[in-house]
């Protein structure tokens, strides 16, 4: 193990709730980098500088929230927030995660419906797409590369792209028929199935104040009781905003139908934003067409120079789908897509306070047994293939923005290859490679 660092070996006095909402607000605002940077800004704060909690700890934290559908950079927040401070703790960092965020992209897409077509923020667009392109080719590399570990996880990942881009099956199906061939797989072929573990579980930074011997706070163990009404006020939050927007607009009223999509695409993001966007193109822009998918691009363009998770991508969604659908009349367009983009955050985000605040105990108890991992394995490399599908579909858009028959875009093609070269040779962090491609984007558009 190594040593605690000179003067560390005494832990940090306890942390008050005011002084963790003012750290969990600052998060939300340098949350940049996507989860394996958003982790990695919380380990360094809290694990190696704060001392709030220690390394086997977080990790476990971590372990917890890589098996639970939603943003696991997100969910780590709220169940640190929540071990530390109760409910009212988790749900403190969980919200100040997201929040800021929010209002950014707010702002943003209030830029972009204005202002989009004045030449120079469409330039910058113009050259984010395909940065766009080369950070979701990207991804597919990085999660491929931890997750298809074995061929037949190979398998599942190049049934699961097959299953999207030529039989256009819809994603749920994939992630039931994915977890079943995990779970049948696991029983027998469980190598393929078993998790790796984590490395460096065993670096100590001092004594913590969550630290590994500290006894679990009575709030963290297992109670059916507390669980039954964990869930019923979860149950019950839910139901009476997706009601009140039920009774305001009926049930096929813009924002109702946000509210219940939002919950479904919830509950289905395993594997992380990436995983989920095919599904949300699906229904976003094909099925209800509160966009069309030329925005779809320029909302990840814009979601990927935001903190916070990507998934906030689905406040851009609900913005453009509550601005020009004039939810609140043609007179308050900022409005009806201030009030949309909420509802849409509320609706995806809330499950994951769910999952923390009730599950935790329980997956802590479960956490390791093959039975529980094996599903999520198959979703995990299912995952990959509907991500490869994702980057061929923005490729193509961006490359061949006129169709097979029009002629190839090879400023983009150029700056999409120089993108993914800078990512994968040279590791160019991502707000970096966005800027750099958004200046690009103004210079050949203004040389054309």
């Amino acid at each position: 193990m190594t040593p605690p660092p000179q003067g560390a070996a005494a832990a940090p006095p306890p942390v008050s709730l005011r002084a963790a909402f003012w750290y969990w607000l600052r998060l939300g605002f340098i949350s940049f980098g996507g989860p394996a940077g958003q982790i990695a800004i919380m380990h360094t704060d809290l694990v190696e500088r704060r001392r709030w909690i220690s390394e086997q700890r977080f990790l476990h934290a971590l372990n917890y929230c890589m098996v639970l559908p939603g943003p696991e950079a997100q969910q780590l927040a709220t169940y640190i927030g929540w071990l530390m401070h109760r409910s009212w703790g988790g749900v403190i960092a969980g919200a100040l995660f997201v929040l800021p965020s929010l209002f950014i992209l707010v702002a943003l897409s209030w830029v972009y419906l204005r202002f989009g077509e004045v030449p120079a923020v469409a330039g910058v667009l113009y050259g984010i797409k395909p940065a766009v392109v080369a950070i979701v080719l990207f991804a597919v590399w990085r999660i491929g590369s931890r997750a298809l570990r074995h061929p037949l996880l190979w398998g599942f990942a190049a049934a699961a792209f097959v299953a999207v881009f030529a039989f256009k099956l819809p994603f749920p199906l994939i992630v039931l028929a994915a977890a079943l061939c995990g779970m049948i797989g696991g029983r027998f072929v469980p190598q393929a199935f078993r998790a790796g573990g984590h490395k460096g579980a065993d670096k100590s930074y001092g004594a913590a104040l969550i630290d590994d011997r500290t006894p679990t706070p009575p709030h963290a163990i297992w109670s059916a009781r507390h669980a039954l009404r964990v869930l019923l006020v979860f149950l019950a939050s839910w139901a009476a905003a997706l009601g009140a927007l039920a009774l305001w607009q009926g049930w096929t009223g813009t924002l109702t139908q946000m509210g219940w999509f939002f919950t479904k695409a919830a509950l289905l993001t395993f594997g992380g934003a990436y995983a989920v966007l095919p599904y949300v193109y699906q229904g976003a822009v094909e099925q209800h067409q509160w966009l069309s998918a030329a925005q779809m691009m320029d909302g990840l363009a814009l979601g990927e120079t935001t903190p916070g998770p990507l998934i906030m991508i689905v406040a851009f969604v609900g913005f453009v789908g509550g601005w020009t659908r004039q939810v609140l009349g043609p007179d308050a367009l900022f409005a009806s897509g201030l009030l949309a983009a909420s509802v849409v955050t509320l609706f995806t985000f809330l499950p994951s306070f769910l999952f923390i605040l009730l599950g935790a105990p329980f997956i802590e108890s479960t956490h390791g047994q093959l039975r529980l991992t094996a599903p999520l394995t198959g979703i995990t490399a299912a995952v990959v293939g509907v991500i490869l599908n994702l980057a061929v579909f923005f490729a193509w858009h961006v490359v061949w923005p006129r169709g097979a028959g029009g002629a190839i875009d090879i400023a983009a093609a150029l700056i999409a290859l120089a993108a993914l070269v800078a990512l994968w040779r040279y590791g160019v962090g991502v707000i970096r490679l966005i800027v750099v491609c958004g200046a690009l984007g103004v210079a050949s558009t203004l040389w054309a």
